[in-house]
């Protein structure tokens, strides 16, 4: 992995430690208070369910409570099919906040046609689960949306004001630091509340290296996957 941190599961949980440490306890997003050491722990699940539920899992032990935003345009995964949308009931069952993961490239270059789809996503991801969902992380957001004030499809998006620059912000996108580690955060020295967003496939993988390695074991499991299904579906493929 990029950087000099560690990316691994006991890695992840001792980050969380340290900053609690420190005085941060996690709170919910409509409960932060930006003054205050609370911490926000998100998830955006940008390739792999198996990866997020081993997290979550990870994370119910140990008393941590999340929250897991999931694609529904993705050609990654499709929570369609049993097994993945079970994982992310179970996620929902661990006790974790489940929200949208929003691509707002899969829509035309206007707020309406964005508005029209932000809604249609989450009443759809609302009765997959049987719950509400009332809030969006959007995926590789365009520069026009950070620190928008404005809604999404009538919901909160974690890159309004009051999360994204009233307080800190720190993520692993791309596997490594691009904002600095969470204990190097400008927030944490100065005791102000943080959100803290990681992607779990950097974290769960059997293998440490570079993302690109990372990511190929991904693509070797997947291609195992297909192949069981496809001998299980078809007679033509069984050996």
């Amino acid at each position: 992995m990029s950087g000099d941190s560690v990316f691994s599961v006991d890695a992840y949980l001792e980050m969380i430690d340290a900053l609690m440490r420190c005085g941060y306890v996690v709170r919910d997003y409509f409960d932060v208070r930006p003054e205050s050491q609370h911490l926000i722990v998100r998830h955006d699940i940008d390739m792999c369910l198996d990866s997020a539920l081993r997290l979550a899992r990870a994370e119910r032990a140990h008393n941590i409570r999340a929250t897991y935003f999931v694609l529904l345009r993705s050609e990654l995964y499709n929570l369609l099919a049993p097994p993945e949308l079970d994982a992310v009931r179970e996620i929902c069952a661990l006790g974790h906040g489940v929200g949208l993961h929003l691509d707002a490239a899969q829509y035309e270059q206007s707020i309406e046609a964005l508005n029209a789809g932000a809604a249609h996503e989450c009443e759809m991801l609302e009765a997959l689960l049987g719950q509400p969902v009332n809030l969006i992380s959007l995926h590789r957001p365009a520069a026009a949306l950070l620190g928008s004030e404005a809604t999404l499809g009538g919901r909160a998006h974690v890159y309004q004001p009051r999360w994204f620059s009233a307080i800190g912000y720190c993520s692993d996108s791309r596997g490594r630091w691009g904002h600095g580690q969470p204990l190097e955060q400008e927030a944490v020295a100065a005791g102000r509340a943080l959100q803290l967003l990681t992607h779990p496939i950097w974290w769960t993988g059997p293998v440490q290296g570079t993302p690109a390695t990372i990511l190929d074991t991904l693509v070797v499991g997947a291609d195992e996957r297909f192949r069981r299904v496809l001998a299980r579906e078809c007679s033509a493929y069984q050996k």
